[in-house]
């Protein structure tokens, strides 16, 4: 069984069987040695949002040529939507959607001309190609732009051109290298609303690098951070940022003479932690149910406050402490000093 199924417009639409990535000690090695990705196991389930971080040069780009079989693994296999990427190259091809980095579309023809295209050399019939077009025009936010010149689109219409000519075929499982790169918040935002309803109503399996680890925050269903080719940490965005540590609450006295006073009342629920200058934190050894017992005390002490801030471990508090770096710059910190 295909995995797919036709419906009255002609285009394809996937089902939830076979939607998968799973990865078996995937390697890809270069002369002299180098492995850009070093034998990483992962599985990704069908219909799952899947974000795959890590700073340039960690293997995310390499990994995902090998998964849609545009370079050979030097050791190692994976499925995808069921087919082994070694032996079933054709298949996994037909299977899948991809965006990558390179946008490559002709600056001569229209939006609606790129999609046609890709819907014959897809398969299509001929009578759903155009209502598939105009489908992902509409979906797209690019129907206003269809019949104008490619050309003349800025860079973030033309990376969703690119995802929307992914999309042509129905595919199963969708792989996208940095898809929001170049897009204002809004494009950005209603990309991601697409995503969910690729893998929450199609089914997709959406497996995506990004750079914005908010983006991963909030879309993935679960993230692997990649770094010298190895796969460091790997879970769902709320339980990766649970390993790193409690929240911490941050407080401004209203009086600057006030703040070791502060520092020392704050003290009784915690470990002291970084702060701002002229304000005192700790972490909560109970979480953010001592929050109110913290707002007692420091009234209780008469305490003036201009300011009190909650913070979560984010992402980016994450990939710190897993890679020694933070995700825009390639400079480690010591080993030492890696959590």
């Amino acid at each position: 069984m295909s995995g797919r199924v036709t419906v009255a417009t002609g285009h394809l639409v996937p089902s939830h069987a076979d939607n998968g990535i799973a990865v078996e000690a995937l390697t890809r090695e270069y002369k002299g040695g180098v492995r850009a990705v070093d034998a990483i196991d992962l599985v990704v389930q069908p219909g799952e949002i899947y974000g795959f971080l890590g700073p340039n040069g960690a293997g995310k780009s390499t990994t995902i040529l090998m998964l849609t079989t545009l370079l050979p693994p030097s050791a190692g296999t994976a499925r995808v939507a069921g087919h082994d990427i070694r032996r079933e190259g054709p298949a996994v091809r037909r299977a899948i959607g991809a965006a990558l980095q390179e946008v490559a579309l002709d600056p001569v023809l229209t939006g609606r001309e790129h999609l046609r295209l890709q819907a014959a050399l897809q398969g299509l019939p001929r009578r759903a190609r155009l209502p598939r077009a105009d489908e992902l025009l509409e979906r797209l936010g690019l129907a206003d732009a269809a019949d104008r010149r490619v050309g003349r689109y800025s860079g973030g219409m033309k990376r969703r051109l690119d995802l929307a000519l992914a999309l042509v075929h129905g595919p199963r499982v969708l792989f996208l290298d940095e898809p929001t790169t170049g897009l204002d918040p809004q494009s950005r935002t209603d990309l991601w609303d697409e995503l969910r309803r690729l893998a929450w109503v199609d089914g997709v399996t959406v497996f995506l690098t990004t750079q914005y680890l908010e983006e991963a925050d909030v879309l993935a269903d679960r993230v692997a951070i990649i770094d010298g080719g190895r796969i460091v940490a790997e879970g769902r965005p709320a339980e990766l940022k649970a390993q790193i540590g409690r929240p911490s609450v941050e407080v401004t006295p209203s009086h600057s003479h006030d703040r070791e006073r502060l520092q020392a009342v704050l003290e009784r629920f915690g470990a002291p932690a970084a702060a701002s200058p002229g304000s005192a934190a700790v972490h909560l050894e109970r979480g953010v149910e001592a929050l109110t017992d913290v707002v007692r005390a420091l009234d209780s002490e008469e305490l003036g406050i201009r300011n009190l801030e909650l913070h979560h471990p984010s992402l980016h508090d994450v990939f710190l402490s897993k890679t020694g770096r933070k995700l825009d710059t390639e400079r480690p910190t010591p080993a030492g000093d890696a959590a």
